[in-house]
């Protein structure tokens, strides 16, 4: 495995959490900067059923719908990272596209015609916002039904924040909006998807080997969004990239994927599987590893071994059992990689926090998925 040079934006890099400068990496990994201003997953999740239990227990007709419509504010700004003013600026009937389940922030460009910016949402999610809007209509609320004072959104984010212990500061729309850049990367999402998601320009995603469009990306974002809300695999470690080549032999397929970050990964499947996953080059696929098949070498040398997929990262988290110690290291394009060994083999291995590490796997042991 290798990794292929890039051109960054570098005041993009700056605007990200995890973003890591290229130039500046040798064999560390940056935490994740301002960390402390960000709501982390439990406090995310605490503000979301504060939110919803808010909305819940009003009395008054006209009490609940003023309520519900800060919850859809809330929602959206929560799951799409979107700035409190393009939320405030949508109408939900015209915006939202409920069946192919996109919000579309921003006006239209005069010469494409085409809308500024384009989220995808889960289905889940999608259902829940139609359900919200289409309750706020039976009312016979306000057809601008967001188009709400900033001023006074902003302080029913702060009551609720403090309502459920969080920092009145934290519940900020910016700050939920950061905090969804956070969680996205720090569950594995693309840094390009991200920035894509949010707003922001994107990296020179080209390569001598494959090439990823706006429209890979937004998939790669759509396929993201329904794994989060409904996770069906045990695998921890997951990489979505595009088919680059397949080698056909009489037995089986030797697949080779390459990352948005510009990974390349190996796989070899059965020519039944070849056939049933209608697999081609140019496909975009997920790849999975299970973290007991993720094996680690110490050393800034790349390990000479058999295996064909190597990543070079840094240790950011160590979770020691009786029986299994768990590690999170994290590459340079800030995916994590979660390995997992006896207690016994870690204490040989004898690793620190931001130890620099080899995680290596076979191609036997990636299992590809196909949307």
């Amino acid at each position: 495995m290798r990794k292929k040079k890039q051109a960054m934006n570098t005041k993009d890099q700056a605007s990200y959490p995890t973003s890591v400068s290229e130039g500046s990496f040798h064999g560390r990994i940056f935490s994740l900067p301002d960390q402390d201003k960000c709501l982390d997953m439990i406090q995310l999740h605490k503000l979301e059923q504060s939110f919803r239990d808010w909305a819940k227990s009003a009395v008054r007709a006209d009490v609940r719908m003023a309520r519900l419509r800060i919850l859809l504010i809330f929602l959206l700004i929560r799951y799409t990272g979107g700035k409190l003013s393009e939320v405030l600026g949508i109408d939900p009937y015209q915006d939202i596209d409920f069946k192919r389940q996109f919000v579309c922030f921003g006006s239209v460009r005069k010469k494409s015609g085409r809308l500024q910016r384009k989220v995808h949402m889960s289905e889940a999610l999608c259902l829940e916002i139609q359900a919200i809007t289409a309750d706020l209509s039976s009312q016979k609320a306000s057809p601008n039904m967001l188009k709400v004072d900033p001023g006074f959104v902003r302080r029913k984010f702060y009551e609720r924040a403090e309502a459920c212990g969080i920092a009145k500061q934290l519940g900020a729309p910016e700050i939920l909006r950061k905090s969804r850049a956070v969680e996205l990367m720090q569950n594995n999402m693309p840094l390009p998807a991200v920035q894509m998601l949010l707003g922001h320009s994107t990296p020179n995603l080209t390569s001598s080997y494959v090439s990823f469009s706006e429209d890979d990306i937004q998939q790669v974002t759509r396929l993201f969004m329904e794994r989060e809300s409904s996770r069906k695999t045990s695998a921890r470690n997951s990489f979505f990239g595009k088919i680059q080549s397949l080698q056909k032999g009489d037995i089986q397929t030797m697949v080779t994927l390459t990352t948005i970050s510009g990974y390349s990964i190996t796989t070899v499947i059965t020519n039944d599987s070849l056939e049933q996953l209608a697999l081609k080059e140019g496909r975009l696929i997920t790849a999975e590893v299970k973290a007991p098949w993720v094996i680690l070498h110490t050393g800034k040398e790349e390990p000479k071994c058999s295996a064909e997929n190597r990543f070079n990262g840094v240790l950011e988290r160590i979770k020691k059992g009786k029986v299994n110690t768990e590690y999170i290291l994290r590459i340079p394009d800030g995916t994590t990689i979660c390995s997992i060994v006896s207690t016994e083999s870690a204490q040989n291995l004898a690793l620190d926090l931001n130890d620099q590490v080899w995680a290596v796997f076979n191609c036997f042991a990636v299992i590809i998925n196909v949307q």
